[in-house]
């Protein structure tokens, strides 16, 4: 079996006609978000006000929540139904969000299994937390500090000594369990992926003459708009594996440019349905939440809990040492 099959053999094997992969259209969104991306870092770095700057990467950063909804549809295999297209159009998205795809396939499979249990109880704390690390941790995330740790975590991956970043990964507040059991040959896949991206980005700033700060500003907005509404799809919903989340409703710009990213619900009860689908797997008459309340009210702050922690029972756990 080669390396891009491996990524996605669990879930073609279950997939339906009724929940097909748009194969081209998906393919048409990359290249638009790719080709975009690059026009917008090229941009950022030419205009001469900082105001234009920042007007730029507010843009940057609604082209790249796309780019990453797409790099989300290749962790599942639902960028392409061909192994090997899904594979690169993840890597390909995955150096423009930057992160080697490998990682984020790794890490997004451990939050399906792990959803709502104590690893990911960032919402909700109990009474013998440390209310101090929640409320900063919490905070920090909706005010775009989440982003940065993804390409840092995937350089420390990358340089670090295994015991060094396994346990980095248990012990860290901000540590990923799934990092712990990588597999040298996945190990290995973040190592390339991580170079390509440094390649790729080398020659974007020799080509189109990019200059440091004005791309770091770009990324800047990135990182607060990614980083903000990461948790709003889950935030103060039941404390289950499976059905803690949320299906929100949001206005239809928003809702395509996330493509249909605001039903996290039917996601996790549906991992094998692609984007495209997931609107239409809610019953007729549910009521949804509105998405905009939902982001304010997580600004309340985290809030307590005497939920028990709940057991991991989905079949995705594709990402340990054997694979």
């Amino acid at each position: 079996m080669d390396a891009a099959t491996s990524y996605h053999q669990h879930e073609s094997e279950h997939r339906s006609r009724e929940l097909s992969v748009p194969n081209r259209l998906n393919f048409g969104l990359a290249c638009a978000v790719i080709v975009a991306g690059g026009a917008l870092v090229w941009l950022g770095s030419h205009v001469q006000a900082w105001l234009a700057v920042l007007a730029v990467g507010v843009v940057f950063s609604y082209v790249m929540l796309t780019n990453y909804a797409l790099l989300h549809e290749a962790t599942h295999s639902h960028l392409n139904e061909n192994p090997t297209w899904n594979y690169c159009l993840g890597v390909a998205t995955g150096i423009f969000f930057p992160a080697p795809f490998t990682m984020i396939w790794v890490t997004h499979q451990g939050h399906h299994d792990r959803n709502r249990s104590d690893d990911e109880m960032f919402d909700l704390y109990y009474a013998s937390d440390n209310l101090v690390m929640k409320y900063w941790i919490w905070y920090a995330t909706l005010a775009g500090w989440f982003w940065p740790l993804v390409p840092l975590g995937a350089v420390l991956v990358a340089i670090l000594p295994r015991p060094i970043y396994a346990f980095l990964s248990r012990k860290l507040p901000c540590g990923n369990p799934s990092l712990v059991g990588l597999s040298s040959k996945l190990l290995w896949r973040i190592r390339f992926e991580l170079l390509l991206f440094v390649g790729v980005f080398a020659g974007l700033f020799w080509l189109l003459d990019l200059r440091v700060l004005n791309t770091l500003v770009l990324y800047a907005c990135f990182s607060f708009n990614w980083s903000t509404r990461q948790y709003v799809g889950h935030a103060f919903s039941e404390r289950d594996v499976i059905d803690g989340a949320w299906n929100l409703d949001h206005n239809p710009v928003m809702t395509a440019i996330l493509l249909n990213g605001n039903y996290d619900l039917n996601h996790h009860r549906y991992p094998e349905a692609p984007w495209i689908h997931l609107p239409r797997l809610s019953p007729a008459n549910e009521q949804r939440m509105n998405y905009v309340w939902q982001y304010l009210r997580q600004w309340r702050g985290p809030q307590l809990t005497i939920e028990p922690n709940p057991l991991s029972d989905t079949p995705q756990q594709t990402h340990k040492a054997s694979s």
